[in-house]
C-alpha cells in the first residue's frame, strides 16, 4: 500500500465517524492557527512586509473556516482547542514548535544565522516544508469528503495553498542558489515528525 492510500485510509476511518471527524476539522484548525501565530512572532519589529500580513491573515482565516466547518457536522461539541477536543493532542501541540526547533538548529548550523536574520529563515523552510505538507494532505482529505458525500469541503483552502507554496517558493529562490539542497532536507525533518504524528492519529482511532 503506497502513503497516500495509508493516509487516504486513515482519513476514510476518520470522516465516517462525525466525532472523530469533529476532532479532525477542530486538529487541523489549531494547527491552522497555530501557524498563523507562529508567522507573527516571526515578523520583525519594522520590516513586515504585505506578503507575510496576507500569509497569516489567510492561515487565522483557514483557522476560522475549519473551526466553521463543524456546524456541519456537530454544534455541540469542539468549541475549544483543549485536549479532548484534538486528535493525537500531544503530537498535535508540538509539530510546529518542534519543527521550528530542529529547522533553527539546521540554519544555525549551515547558515550561521541569529536573532533577527535566523527567524525569518525559519520563516521561510518551516512555512515551505508546512505548504508543501498541506499540497498534499488538502486534496486527499477532499477526494475521501467527496467519496463520502460529506458537507464539509476544503476545496478553498487547497487553492490558497498552492498559491502559498508558490510564494514561498519565490522567496526562498531570493533567499539563496542552494535552497533546494537545504528545502530537501527540512522536507526530510517534516516528513519524519509527520510520520510520528500520523502514527499517533493511528494508535488514538484504533
Amino acid at each position: 500500500m503506497t502513503y497516500n492510500m495509508h493516509l487516504n485510509t486513515l482519513l476514510s476511518s476518520i470522516v465516517k465517524d462525525n466525532t472523530l471527524h469533529s476532532k479532525w476539522l477542530n486538529t487541523l484548525s489549531f494547527m491552522e492557527n497555530a501557524g498563523a501565530r507562529k508567522i507573527s512572532a516571526a515578523e520583525h519589529k519594522e520590516e513586515v512586509t504585505l506578503l507575510i500580513l496576507k500569509h497569516a491573515a489567510e492561515e487565522h482565516r483557514h483557522a476560522y473556516y475549519l473551526k466553521k466547518q463543524l456546524a456541519k457536522l456537530d454544534d455541540n461539541i469542539c468549541k475549544t482547542y483543549h485536549n479532548t477536543e484534538l486528535l493525537a493532542p500531544n503530537h498535535t501541540r508540538f509539530y510546529l514548535n518542534t519543527l521550528d526547533v530542529k529547522v533553527c538548529r539546521y540554519l544555525k548550523e549551515h547558515f550561521n544565522l541569529s536573532g533577527a536574520d535566523l527567524k525569518f529563515a525559519a520563516y521561510l523552510f518551516v512555512t515551505y516544508a508546512i505548504e508543501v505538507r498541506a499540497d498534499e494532505l488538502y486534496p486527499i482529505y477532499q477526494s475521501v469528503l467527496t467519496a463520502n458525500e460529506s458537507k464539509v469541503t476544503v476545496k478553498s483552502i487547497i487553492l490558497e495553498e498552492e498559491g502559498h507554496l508558490e510564494e514561498m517558493l519565490n522567496q526562498l529562490k531570493e533567499f539563496s542558489p542552494d535552497w533546494e539542497d537545504h528545502a530537501k532536507e527540512i522536507i526530510k525533518i517534516e516528513q519524519r515528525m509527520f510520520g510520528d504524528w500520523t502514527a499517533g492519529l493511528r494508535e488514538e482511532i484504533h
